[in-house]
C-alpha cells in the first residue's frame, strides 16, 4: 500500500515497541450478573456482548459525549456475530471481570457490528492495515473522542504470551499514555486522520495519469492467471479464499480470447473447491475461506455473500464448459440458502457460525467411530476412501484449549474417481443418514438479520439460476425475495432504500453497497422475466442512489450518504470478499444504460471507472469486478429484445437461450415498458414471442428458434 501514515505514529509505535497485532463463544455470562446497554440493540453481534462485564455502547453520540465530557480514550471494538476469532477474544477477555473493571475506569468502549456499518469499519480497517497494524476481525482500535484512530490491531490474548502482549498490557499501556502524553497522542491522532483522508479521497484523473483502457482487463487477468496453483486450483497460497471476482474476471477474459488453458484453470479450481472440505459435502454451501492450501480445512462460518457469488461463479463453469457437474453445486448451494438461510417472508438471512456449542466446527466433522455406528459396513467402508476419514482426523481447533480430538473435514481425496452405479447409491444413501444425525446436533448461531447489499446478490443469483437451471421454484424464491426487500426496507413514499432489517424493524443507515447491489438483483430478476415492474423498480432504485451516494464533480460514489457519525465520507475501491459498491454500480449503471438507451448512465459509469484510473493501471487486481463491466464500457453489448408476452412458454425459452449462453456483456429486454424506444419499434412474427440479437443499431435476423439465439451470442476471439 503507496501511504506513509505509519510514520505519523513513531510516537505512539516506540513506546508500544513490544506488541504486535494479528488476525487469526462462549456460553452466557453467568446468571447475567451483567447487562448492558447493548441488550437494547437489534444487532445479533451486539446482543451476544450484551452480559459482558464491559460497559459497552452502541456506536453514537451517546459514547463520544461521555468521552468528551470524562476526558477518556475510546476503545472501539469491531467484529460480527459468526466470526470464531471475534467468539475467542469475547471469551477470553471481553467476559473477564478484572478486564472489564479496566476498560470501564480508562475507556469509553464501543462495540460495532460491522456487517452493519460496513462504512465505519472501511474506515478503521483501512486505517489499522495503512498503520501495519494488522487487518482483520475482531479489529480493535483506540481513537479519540472525535474518532480519530491513534493505535490498534485484531485479536490480542488476555495475558502475554510468545512474545504477543496481552489485551491486558495493551489496555495499561495506553491508559499510561493518555494520562502522561496525551497532547502527543491528540497530534499523532489529527496527523493520522489528515493523511488517511488524503489516502482515501479519490480525485478525477490526476496529471499523468492514463485513463482506464480495455487492455486494463486482459493486463490484470493474466496477472491474476500466473498466480495458479497448478495442484490445488485457486490463484494464492494459504489461506485460500474463493475470490469468485478475480476468478471470474479470469473466465471472461479468456473466453473473450479464446484462452483455453485460462479456462481450464478457472474449471479445476471450481472442482477442487467443490470437492475440498470447504464445500460442506452433507448439507451444501461454502464456508468462508480454507486456511490451508488445498481447500481442505475451512473456517467453518457461511456466509451469504460468498454463496451468492460462488452460485454465480459455478453457473458461469456450467454455461462455458456444459459440464453439469458445475449446475449441480449451483443447485446444491441453493438446496443449503433455501433450506437454511431464508425466512418465512422470503429474506435471506446473513450467516452462520463457524462454532457449535463453543466448539469450531463441531457441527460439520466426524470421528471415524461415529460414522463407523452410523453406517453399514459397505456404507462406511465407501465413505472412508471417498472422503478421506482416518482415525486420526485432518482439524484441530488450536484456539480452544481444550479441542475436541480426532474430527474428520469430509473432502474428495481423488476427482478422477469414477463411482460405479452402485457406489453412487451408496454414498446417497451414507450422505442422507449423515445429514439426518447431523440434523440432531446443536446448529450454528444463525445470523438471522437481513441485510439489503447481501439480499440483492443472493437475489441476483437465484434469478440467474432459475433461467440457466430451469427450476420454477427458484424463480419463485427470487420473487419472494424482492417482494420482502420492498415491503421490509423500501419506503416507497420517500424512495428510501435501507440496509437491515431484524425482529420487525430496520435500521437507518443509508449504505451505497445495499442500493447497488439490490438494484443489480433486480435487474437480474427482470431479465429472467422481462416483467416491466421489475425494471421500474430498478430505474427507481438507481435514481436513489445517483442521487445519495454520486459525486458528480469528481465522479465515483461515497460508501455512505452522509458524514453525521463519521470522520469522512469514503469512495471504496476495494473488491475484496464483497465487491464494492462502486465496482457494482458500474456494472449495473452499465446494463441499465443497454437496456434503456440512457447515456447518462454509461456516462456516470466512465466517470467512476476513470476516478480509479490510478488504482486500476497500478493495481488491477484490487477491482476485479469493475475490470469485468469494460468490455461493456467500452464496446457495444449485446442487447437481446425478446418481444410479445413474457409470461408465455415461447418467451420463456427464448430468454433461457439467451440466457444459457456464456456472454457477459449482454442483457435482455422486452419490447415493454420503459425499455428504449428501438426495442418498442420490434414486432413479433407470426404474433409469437421473438428474438432479435442486436448490437448498437444492427440486429441478426429475428428468430424464435432458442438454438439460433446461442449462436447469435457465442463470443468470438478477441470480441
Amino acid at each position: 500500500m503507496k501511504f506513509s501514515l505509519f510514520l505519523s505514529l513513531t510516537f505512539v509505535s516506540g513506546l508500544l515497541s513490544t506488541m504486535d497485532a494479528d488476525e487469526t463463544k462462549a456460553g452466557d455470562a453467568k446468571a447475567h450478573k451483567y447487562t448492558n446497554r447493548l441488550a437494547k440493540e437489534k444487532s445479533p453481534y451486539l446482543i451476544q456482548h450484551q452480559h459482558n462485564p464491559v460497559d459497552w455502547y452502541p456506536w453514537g453520540d451517546e459514547a463520544f459525549e461521555k468521552a468528551r465530557k470524562e476526558n477518556k480514550p475510546i476503545f472501539l471494538s469491531i467484529g460480527y456475530s459468526t466470526c470464531h476469532w471475534c467468539h475467542v477474544m469475547e471469551r477470553e477477555s471481553f467476559e473477564n471481570e478484572e478486564i472489564g473493571k479496566y476498560l470501564n475506569e480508562h475507556f469509553v468502549s464501543i462495540k460495532l457490528d460491522r456487517e452493519e456499518r460496513p462504512d465505519v469499519d472501511n474506515i478503521y480497517m483501512t486505517a489499522m492495515q495503512a498503520l501495519q497494524m494488522g487487518g482483520g476481525w475482531p479489529l480493535n482500535v483506540f481513537m479519540t473522542a472525535d474518532r480519530k484512530p491513534f493505535f490498534g490491531g485484531t485479536y490480542w490474548p488476555p495475558e502475554s504470551q510468545g512474545g504477543r502482549p496481552g489485551f491486558k498490557q495493551v489496555l495499561e499501556h495506553i491508559a499510561e499514555l493518555w494520562e502522561t502524553k496525551q497532547k502527543e497522542i491528540l497530534e499523532n491522532a489529527d496527523q493520522i486522520a489528515g493523511e488517511l483522508k488524503k489516502f482515501t479521497q479519490k480525485s478525477a484523473i490526476a496529471a499523468g495519469v492514463a485513463p482506464v483502457a480495455i487492455t486494463a482487463m486482459e493486463v490484470t487477468a493474466k496477472q491474476i492467471s500466473s498466480q495458479y496453483d497448478a495442484v490445488n486450483g485457486g490463484f494464492s497460497g494459504a489461506p485460500k479464499f474463493p475470490q469468485p471476482q478475480m476468478v471470474s474476471l479470469v473466465l471472461q477474459n479468456a473466453a473473450r480470447n479464446g484462452d483455453q488453458a485460462a479456462i481450464d484453470q478457472v474449471l479445476f479450481t471450481c472442482r477442487k473447491m467443490a470437492a475440498g472440505g470447504m464445500y460442506d459435502q452433507i448439507g451444501g454451501g461454502f464456508a468462508r475461506y480454507s486456511v490451508d492450501d488445498k481447500w481442505l480445512v475451512p473456517h467453518f462460518e457461511k456466509m451469504l455473500y460468498d454463496n451468492a457469488q460462488l452460485i454465480d461463479l459455478y453457473l458461469d463453469a456450467y454455461l462455458i464448459s456444459g459440464d453439469i457437474q458445475y449446475a449441480n453445486v449451483a443447485r446444491d448451494v441453493l438446496r443449503y440458502v433455501l433450506r437454511d438461510m431464508t425466512n418465512e417472508g422470503g429474506g435471506f438471512y446473513s450467516a452462520e457460525d463457524a462454532d457449535s456449542e463453543g466448539k469450531e466446527g463441531k457441527f460439520y466433522c466426524w470421528t471415524k467411530k461415529e460414522l463407523q455406528e452410523l453406517l453399514t459396513e459397505d456404507e462406511f467402508a465407501l465413505v472412508v476412501t471417498y472422503y478421506g476419514v482416518t482415525d486420526s482426523g485432518n482439524f484441530v481447533d488450536h484456539s480452544d484449549p481444550d479441542p475436541l480430538p480426532n474430527l474428520n473435514v469430509l473432502s474428495v481425496i481423488d476427482l478422477d474417481r469414477k463411482l460405479s452405479g452402485s457406489e453412487a447409491g451408496l454414498l446417497a444413501s451414507a450422505r442422507k443418514k449423515m445429514f439426518d444425525r447431523q440434523a440432531k446436533r446443536v446448529r450454528p448461531h444463525l445470523d438471522d438479520k437481513v441485510l439489503g447489499s447481501w439480499n440483492g446478490m443472493m437475489l441476483g443469483a437465484v434469478s440467474r439460476a432459475a433461467i440457466v437451471l430451469d427450476d420454477p421454484s427458484y424463480l419463485a424464491a427470487a420473487r419472494k425475495n424482492l417482494a420482502f426487500l420492498k415491503e421490509k426496507l423500501w419506503d416507497p413514499k420517500t424512495k428510501t432504500l435501507y440496509h437491515r432489517w431484524r425482529d420487525g424493524e430496520r435500521d437507518t443507515t443509508q449504505i451505497l453497497a445495499t442500493y447497488a447491489n439490490v438494484l443489480a438483483g433486480v435487474i437480474d430478476l427482470y431479465e429472467a422475466t422481462l416483467e416491466p415492474e421489475h425494471l421500474e423498480f430498478a430505474l427507481a432504485v438507481n435514481e436513489q442512489m445517483i442521487a445519495r451516494f454520486y459525486d458528480s464533480e469528481e465522479g465515483g460514489f461515497y460508501q455512505s450518504a452522509g458524514t453525521d457519525d463519521l470522520l469522512f465520507r469514503v469512495k471504496n475501491d476495494y473488491d475484496g470478499a464483497e465487491p464494492s459498491g462502486n465496482s457494482v454500480a458500474v456494472g449495473a449503471l452499465l446494463k441499465l444504460s443497454a437496456i434503456t438507451d440512457n447515456s447518462e448512465f454509461k456516462a456516470e459509469a466512465l466517470k467512476t471507472v476513470n476516478l480509479f484510473a490510478e488504482r486500476i493501471n497500478e493495481a488491477g487486481q484490487a477491482l476485479p469486478m469493475m475490470l469485468q463491466s469494460l468490455p461493456m464500457l467500452f464496446g457495444e453489448p449485446m442487447r437481446v429484445v425478446i418481444t410479445g408476452d413474457p409470461s408465455s412458454p415461447e418467451a420463456h425459452a427464448l430468454v433461457r437461450a439467451a440466457q444459457s449462453t456464456y456472454r457477459p456483456d449482454k442483457v435482455i429486454l422486452g419490447n415493454a415498458g420503459p425499455v428504449e424506444a428501438f426495442a418498442k419499434t420490434l414486432k413479433s412474427m407470426d404474433d409469437k414471442p421473438t428474438a432479435y440479437v442486436c448490437s448498437g443499431t444492427a440486429c441478426k435476423p429475428p428468430t424464435q428458434d432458442g438454438a439460433t439465439v446461442r449462436k447469435h451470442l457465442a463470443m468470438a476471439k478477441s470480441e
